[in-house]
């Protein structure tokens, strides 16, 4: 396909498309002529994929360049491209930090039977979350995470099975991050609706 259907076929813009050839993020298409080049779905695959990491899940250009490099150079390992491509594996690779909170959460991981990279983020995310619920005098523990963890579990399953029948990597990527991304906001407003309707069983005549 030419770039203007390129365009047409992803919603963004040719000026916008050029950009990304500059900078990197999106590789040239096939040379027919001086001045024109063909594009295929893995071009659109790739540039669907920026879209997501650079509008909804926010990354800079530069830091979307990293993971679709990572992607790139993972490509034939699914767990690995969907882990860079949600977050939950840290493309830099450094190690979350030491505290008693994160041994803490390491003990919950190893209770649930989780392989979990040891520097994925969401694991810092956790043992902060801990010491911040602490210093507010609410002595929460790993216990009392544990019955959230396997509710996670459960999610985790749904989330997944959205992706079974998706044979290219690229548009894996795209779609469990526009889904983990653009759902998190929805099963928030689920809780809540769940909580009113519990604090009404409970409280109300």
């Amino acid at each position: 396909m030419r770039i203007s259907e390129l365009s047409r076929r992803s919603g963004v813009s040719v000026t916008t498309i050029k950009y990304y050839l500059r900078e990197g993020l999106l590789p040239p298409g096939r040379q027919t002529s001086a001045t024109q080049a063909e594009y295929d779905d893995q071009h659109l695959h790739r540039l669907r994929l920026i879209r997501a990491l650079t509008g909804v899940r926010g990354l800079s250009v530069g830091a979307a360049r990293e993971v679709l490099d990572a992607l790139t150079e993972h490509a034939c390992d699914t767990h690995r491209v969907l882990g860079v491509a949600l977050g939950s594996v840290r493309v830099g690779g450094a190690p979350a930090e030491g505290s008693a909170e994160a041994a803490e959460v390491a003990e919950l991981v190893d209770e649930l039977g989780w392989r979990v990279h040891e520097t994925a983020p969401a694991r810092t995310v956790l043992a902060e979350t801990l010491s911040s619920l602490r210093a507010l005098g609410v002595p929460l523990d790993r216990h009392a995470l544990l019955p959230y963890a396997r509710l996670a579990e459960r999610t985790a399953v749904l989330d997944l099975d959205q992706l079974d029948g998706l044979d290219d990597p690229l548009e894996a990527a795209e779609r469990a991050l526009l889904l983990t991304v653009l759902l998190e906001p929805a099963l928030m407003a689920l809780r809540r609706l769940a909580q009113e309707n519990e604090s009404a069983r409970r409280h109300m005549p």
